[in-house]
């Protein structure tokens, strides 16, 4: 299936799913759309949606799903040293927590190295898998599927810093959801018309195409992006992309098992060094979040005396 027009039909189904929920849950609670409210949440529709998920499906035609979400545990640290150069995340070197974030951060980037400098032997794909790709424009160009991956990965997270900047302005997350799947559907059918001229690639047969569209379209379109834009309001947006690492274990396990995809030995190394990159900054955040509460709450020495009054015979 063509991968912008896959694109453009999940947005549909994510913003036809959450409409409804927005509408009625957060009548009272939404706040004025303002025009410049509106083109920011068109950047981030194009930044998040549209544009970084057309280059994102795009470079899994040359390369493999393991790969591609092993590099997108890249998105934590360059979320993180973002956030640090707009101020919005705290970067101390002369604590552990703050060498913690800063060193996972290195390492992290080390293991992406490794995963694209490096394939290693092989493991043999497993036999008795359900599908097995074989298509003509998997793993055709390496060098494009990365180029592709990687500008994804920027663009995402730069995202990720927008959602904190706007659920500011506009703290409604089901509304904000829907305005950004409905927004992001609008601008991949423009661009997939311009690119695919086609009629019959917007066809959809009713078996993997058609699934993959409800599932991607109701829960990653819907109901992730909703959980990640209230989980951004909770606790900021490196927090969120923190917990990306688990997908690379479960896309590697299931692409073995269900697509019948190969293993090889320096994506495995390089996505543990990524993975504990990433965790150090976890720890290092954890820290920070502690040490920021405790500072908040006043000591016994700074709290007030409690004023007593008695009767004079007291006295």
């Amino acid at each position: 299936m063509n991968p912008h027009v896959f694109v453009t039909y999940r947005h549909i189904v994510g913003g036809l799913v959450m409409f409804p929920f927005a509408y009625f849950l957060e009548r009272k609670a939404r706040p004025k759309l303002t025009l410049a409210l509106f083109m920011e949440i068109f950047v981030i529709s194009l930044l998040g949606l549209s544009l970084t998920l057309n280059m994102y499906f795009a470079s899994l035609q040359y390369t493999s799903s393991s790969f591609v979400t092993s590099i997108a545990n890249t998105i934590p640290s360059l979320t993180f040293m973002i956030a640090v150069i707009l101020r919005m995340e705290a970067l101390d070197v002369r604590n552990p927590r703050g060498i913690a974030k800063l060193l996972g951060t290195l390492i992290s980037l080390a293991g992406v190295i490794t995963m694209t400098s490096y394939k290693g032997p092989a493991i043999q794909s497993f036999s008795r898998a359900s599908q097995h790709i074989r298509s003509n424009f998997v793993h055709k160009s390496w060098t494009k599927g990365s180029i592709l991956v990687i500008a994804s990965c920027i663009t995402w997270s730069i995202w990720y810093i927008m959602q904190g900047i706007t659920l500011k302005k506009y703290p409604a997350q089901l509304s904000l959801t829907t305005w950004i799947n409905c927004i992001g559907a609008a601008q991949s059918a423009v661009f997939t018309v311009i690119i695919q001229h086609k009629r019959a690639a917007w066809r959809i047969t009713y078996n993997n195409d058609f699934w993959s569209i409800i599932y991607a379209g109701v829960v990653c379109s819907g109901i992730t992006i909703f959980i990640q834009l209230w989980c951004t309001k909770q606790k900021g947006p490196v927090f969120v992309t923190m917990f990306s690492p688990l997908a690379t274990a479960l896309v590697a396990i299931l692409g073995y098992f269900i697509l019948g995809e190969k293993l090889h030995i320096g994506r495995i190394v390089g996505a543990v060094i990524i993975i504990i990159g990433l965790y150090l900054v976890l720890w290092g955040k954890d820290r920070d979040q502690n040490h920021f509460k405790s500072q908040e709450q006043p000591t016994d020495n700074q709290k007030e005396p409690k004023m007593q009054v008695g009767s004079s015979a007291e006295r």
